[in-house]
């Protein structure tokens, strides 16, 4: 279970949402590349992205401070927020992104999620956001009706590469990790599994960690590493 710490990104600046509201933000850090530098420091071998605003708004608002911390980390980044049209899956892999995670346009643009796949094989993930059991899009502020499990098998044939799943009811609450949500939807998932929200302490990641023979892949840490409930180095070397 690779653990990965996570830059959310407003205005440039390093902040966590609570449940992921718009205006909810507390600033941690404004200096977001330090930050990476730190996480890699820490030993993280991934480290996770997102720009808040382009999910909030559909279009990406921190292309420089992503390529800044692309550019200052030498381990591979993932970025998502406002991802919805190949052009912008084009420049953020040629600013050194390694992995692009798609999420709103993955329910409403099928060819665009298919033209990724194709171009850039392996670095496409989608994020499935829930909200109150159901697949939340255009920045957490709409839900969908689908179902998950058809959803799943969909990715996995278009050529999705893993899914991030962020449990928003819980995202920045520090509440604990659902781990009967996230048990159900990683034995869901044909697909390798990287789960997001509400993960507060060690013990969290205790009842994550046998998941990983069902298909977790991964784990996002977010508020827990910024207010030091975790501690980042002690759980890479722990878990990872």
């Amino acid at each position: 279970m690779i653990i990965i710490p996570a830059i959310d990104l407003k205005d440039g600046k390093c902040v966590r949402l609570f449940k992921g509201e718009e205006g909810t933000e507390t600033v941690f850090s404004e200096e977001p590349a330090e930050v990476a530098r730190k996480w890699e420091a820490c030993g993280a071998e991934w480290i996770h992205v997102i720009d808040l605003d382009g999910a909030f708004s559909g279009e990406p608002g921190n292309m420089e401070v992503i390529k800044n911390i692309a550019g200052s980390a030498s381990c591979p980044i993932q970025v998502g927020g406002g991802i919805r049209n190949i052009e912008t899956v084009r420049e953020y892999i040629g600013i050194g992104v390694k992995r692009v995670i798609i999420g709103t346009a993955a329910f409403s643009d099928e060819e665009f999620l298919r033209e990724a796949c194709r171009e850039f094989p392996g670095r496409i993930a989608v994020g499935i956001d829930t909200k109150n059991g159901k697949i939340a899009v255009k920045g957490w502020k709409e839900v969908i009706d689908a179902d998950t499990d058809e959803v799943l098998e969909g990715l996995r044939n278009i050529g999705v590469s893993l899914v991030l799943n962020t449990n928003i009811d819980r995202d920045g609450t520090m509440e604990g990790i659902n781990i009967e949500a996230a048990r159900d939807f990683i034995e869901k998932s044909p697909l390798p599994v990287i789960a997001s929200g509400g993960i507060a302490t060690t013990g969290d990641l205790d009842k994550l960690a046998p998941l990983e023979g069902l298909g977790l892949y991964g784990a996002i840490l977010g508020k827990s590493i910024y207010t030091g409930t975790i501690e980042l180095k002690d759980a890479i070397e722990r878990y990872s």
